[in-house]
């Protein structure tokens, strides 16, 4: 496959101060993800291939690795992190300089727009190809203009129809722009002002009004509802987890201590039915698995009991925007007799997640690692509502 002839670079640098966060802003919640991730996700959904620059903060250079990576899954080697400077400019030099040879368009994009649909990135990428030249995407003003004096009066109105708003990813040619680029005073804020300091044509395509800028704690809040709208009313999500006896260890089972039962190995409690449960809601809402969201190197997790993880997980759905209609569990095991102690799991796990919890158990009729009394198997299945 040969190397992508298209370069994004995504800055995701600036300050959280304006919505009330100490975090960079790209970082901050966002319906379960933070405003990065969902801005990642939609470049990731291009059917151009193209090389990611990511332009963070130093403090949060890993953090942005991890996130990058985890979108990017199997395209993880289109992705490149540097770490920005003290200006948006110098951001932006820091991430066209990343920029791999072989790239003919560069989209220079803010993680904080973070909705912008994948088809504004098309039309700009495909008008740069067709002309050459600098190209962003405007929205026309549509509410009247006035000019005013310092103490507030109205001077007069302003012809609306020569004015846009402009919004992101500003595209150009790669290296008229870094020619540009390098001849430019301090102090630009937008990217087509460097281009057009040069001497070069910049044009306007379509905006859209999902690509607004996320400022303020209303624009994160409009956010969370279009996102919420846009998503299906039901979602169903599937987790299974299998755990090796281990006689060494006591048996917690659905967030319950069994006495006098062999245990389960595993880094926390060995849980399987917890952790199959956290597998399934997070599959539901999209937010991936137990494994990345609660790592084997995270200490916080460490001989964790299934509560822990049920409680966290609850947690992360929730702020997704979802709510629990219900959980069934299938568990697959010689070991220990379930039946007499299945209401009791299924009242402890039906109050921890606020929702229907059904447990069954069967066995494997002597067959598989199961029936021969080596370990036990955890299938869940869960069912959300926006």
């Amino acid at each position: 496959m040969s190397a992508p002839t298209l370069a994004i670079v995504v800055v995701a640098a600036g300050s959280g101060t304006r919505l009330g966060h100490a975090e960079p802003k790209a970082f901050v919640p966002l319906a379960g993800r933070n405003l990065l991730e969902h801005a990642l996700e939609r470049i990731f959904t291009l059917a151009e291939p193209a090389h990611v620059v990511v332009v963070v903060p130093r403090s949060h250079r890993d953090e942005a690795d991890r996130i990058a990576r985890r979108v990017a899954g199997h395209a993880s080697e289109h992705v490149t992190i540097v770490v920005g400077g003290a200006t948006r400019q110098e951001s932006v030099a820091a991430g066209v300089a990343a920029v791999p040879d072989g790239v003919d368009v560069v989209l220079i994009h803010d993680a904080a727009r973070a909705l912008t649909p994948t088809d504004v990135f098309e039309r700009v990428v495909d008008r740069v190809r067709a002309d050459g030249v600098g190209v962003i995407p405007a929205l026309p003003v549509i509410d009247t203009i006035a000019r005013t004096t310092p103490d507030g009066r109205v001077r007069d109105q302003v012809d609306r129809s020569e004015l846009a708003t402009i919004q992101t990813p500003q595209g150009f040619p790669l290296e008229a722009y870094r020619a540009a680029a390098a001849v430019a005073s301090p102090g630009h804020t937008d990217d087509a002002s460097v281009f057009a300091a040069a001497g070069h044509p910049v044009v306007t395509v379509a905006g859209d009004d999902a690509a607004f800028k996320v400022t303020t704690p209303w624009d994160l809040r409009r956010a969370e509802l279009l996102l919420a709208r846009a998503r299906p009313a039901i979602r169903t999500g599937i987790g299974i987890d299998v755990h090796a006896y281990d006689d060494a260890q006591p048996l917690w089972l659905g967030g319950l201590y069994w006495p006098d039962e062999a245990g389960l190995a595993g880094h926390s409690d060995g849980d399987a039915i917890a952790h199959a449960v956290c597998d399934a809601l997070l599959s539901a809402a999209g937010l991936g698995d137990i494994g990345s969201r609660f790592g084997v190197d995270d200490p916080r997790f460490a001989d964790a009991r299934g509560e822990v993880f049920l409680t966290a997980t609850l947690d992360l759905v929730r702020d997704a925007g979802f709510d629990i209609v219900n959980v069934a569990v299938q568990v697959i095991a010689a070991r220990p007799r379930f039946a007499a102690r299945r209401h009791e799991v299924e009242a402890l796990l039906s109050r921890l997640l606020g929702a229907p919890v059904s447990v069954a158990a069967t066995t494997s009729d002597g067959l598989g690692f199961t029936g021969r009394r080596e370990g036990l198997t955890a299938v869940a299945t869960a069912l959300l509502h926006s």
